[in-house]
Parts: C-alpha cells; structure tokens; sequence
C-alpha cells in the first residue's frame, strides 16, 4: 500500500508521520485491497487551535474518505480512522453481497 502525506502550511513531524502510516497500516486488517493512502494535515481558519485530519484510501473503484477534527492531530487520525473502519466494513459487506448474489444467478441458470 502506498501511503503519502501531506501537511498543509507547516511541516509535519516524524512522529506525527510515523503515527498515521502506523494507524492507516491497521486498516490493513478489515480490508486488505486499499490500494492507496493519502493524509492532509492542516488548521482550521481562523483558529489554529483545531487541527484536522483528512484521510482518503482507494479501493477497488472507490474512495473512501474520513476526516477528524480536534485540539491535537493524533487524535484528529484516530477520529478519521474510526470512521474509515466502519466505511471499510460497509464496503467489503457490499462486496460481498454482489458475490453471493453472482453465486445464486449462477445456479440458477444451471
């Protein structure tokens, strides 16, 4: 999986890059085709006490995409990958489905 971040108007630290390749390598584990990962740093105008997350992964077909937002961008990743979890499980149901209803046309015509 390739994985590339981004940091929106200052420079990301190691640690923080470390953090989310680590946490996006987690996703690995609901659903292994992500294909790719990009991740966008960045403050919330006019205030920069809140910090943003943007997570994008491709998929076969599709993207999927979660954002978190809060006081510090390690929780912000959490956030965005709590929700990209649910998104990947969703997916990979509906994956699934097609494949089972391919499966039951199939005996049907035999």
């Amino acid at each position: 999986m390739n994985i590339k971040i981004t940091a929106r108007h200052f420079k990301a630290h190691e640690s923080l890059s470390d953090y989310a390749k680590g946490a996006i390598e987690e996703l690995a584990h609901y659903y292994d085709g992500i294909i790719k990962a990009e991740v966008i740093f960045s403050y919330e105008k006019p205030h920069d006490s809140v910090k943003i997350a943007e997570i994008s992964l491709t998929v076969y077909g599709q993207v999927l995409t979660g954002i978190g937002k809060s006081e510090a961008f390690e929780k912000s990743i959490d956030l965005a990958i709590t929700k990209l979890k649910s998104r990947l499980k969703k997916y990979k149901e509906k994956l699934h489905d097609k494949d089972r209803k391919s499966v039951r046309k199939i005996k049907e015509i035999e």
